[in-house]
């Protein structure tokens, strides 16, 4: 009897088991998400007391944190000049121009390789122009203010001309060639509604696209009436992607304050800059600011440290000399890695 039992118990157990592992296998496997991160290419700005410039400064004159982890410098370049890669000890030198061409990421595929060429490589301008019905007032002196914002843009610098009221229209694709630029320019017509934040969204996408460092400029009346996607959702886009934002909109700040408090939003977030300029006067002065910001800057890229952290990464900037510290620095607060399977 003992026997009997102990062979039902046995099979019991067995039994058991197999519709365990059945039921196991009935369960849906679980996605398991990865963070994917490249490199991180990040632009700022360096202004002393008085709000000037400071140039010079040197790789070994910053840290770069990313959530409290000390980043190791890949490149450095200041203003328009060529990215150099940062060796061990702080010190430059050039990246061969076959190696130095950036991969999606916006940096060098071989950071290792080595040449004597220094060629400038620039700016990659995006300019988002309102054709909207809220901008037929003074549409020609806003396209007379673009057009010298493209004139005096460093010869380096790439130029796309975009167009927006209900729908993006992509009027001169990024090149080098300002007569092309201006051209398109002054073929806009105002007229429809505005889908500023839509038309910013599919900007953004496609600046993303380019290789090396990137800003997009905003040239906009105000409101927006026909978008689908929210401000927040074009404003996590530009900080993944490390795209600075810089807002210049004709209406007064306290007509249109919805607006103007989300232009303020994005660009801080994104290391861009607002201005509200009501006169045509007013407008060149903020093109003329931008056009110093992009002369001024200095853009890096980095590797990111080991980080468990697959949410928000707060990025922080500092100068490692302590007479420097008063010093202001204007940079993008952080970014959201890439979650892939």
């Amino acid at each position: 009897m003992k026997k009997i039992t102990g062979i039902l118990s046995t099979c019991c157990l067995m039994a058991a088991i197999a519709a365990g592992v059945w039921l196991r296998a009935q369960e849906p496997e679980q996605p398991t998400f990865r963070v994917k991160v490249d490199m991180v290419v990040l632009g700022f700005t360096v202004l002393d007391q008085k709000n000037k410039y400071v140039n010079g400064l040197k790789p070994k004159d910053f840290k770069i944190y990313e959530d409290d982890i000390v980043q190791k410098l890949a490149t450095f370049a200041e203003g328009s000049r060529s990215p150099m890669q940062v060796l061990e000890n702080g010190e430059m030198r050039p990246l061969r121009a076959s190696a130095a061409e950036p991969s999606p990421g916006g940096v060098p595929a071989n950071p290792d390789a080595v040449d004597s060429t220094s060629e400038a490589t620039g700016t990659n301008v995006f300019v988002l122009f309102d054709t909207s019905n809220y901008m037929y007032r003074g549409f020609v002196y806003a396209s007379d203010s673009i057009a010298d914002f493209i004139r005096g843009l460093d010869r380096s610098d790439s130029i796309a001309v975009y167009t927006y009221s209900r729908n993006l229209n992509r009027a001169v694709p990024l090149n080098r060639d300002r007569g092309s630029a201006i051209g398109g320019l002054r073929k806009a017509v105002a007229g429809d509604d505005s889908a500023l934040y839509n038309c910013l969204l599919l900007t953004l996408r496609d600046a993303a696209k380019v290789p090396g460092r990137k800003v997009v400029i905003v040239f906009s009346n105000g409101p927006d009436n026909a978008s689908m996607v929210s401000p927040d959702d074009v404003r996590a886009v530009a900080e993944d992607e490390g795209i600075p934002i810089y807002v210049i909109s004709t209406s007064e700040v306290t007509k249109d304050p919805i607006s103007s408090n989300i232009f303020k939003r994005i660009s801080a977030n994104t290391g861009g800059k607002s201005y509200f300029a009501k006169t045509w006067q007013k407008q060149i002065e903020a093109f003329e600011s931008i056009r110093e910001d992009l002369g001024n800057s200095y853009t890096i890229s980095y590797y990111p440290q080991p980080n468990p952290n697959e949410g928000f990464r707060k990025i922080r900037v500092e100068l490692t000399d302590e007479a420097m510290r008063k010093y202001k620095i204007r940079a993008r607060p952080g970014y959201r890695p890439q979650r892939g399977f």
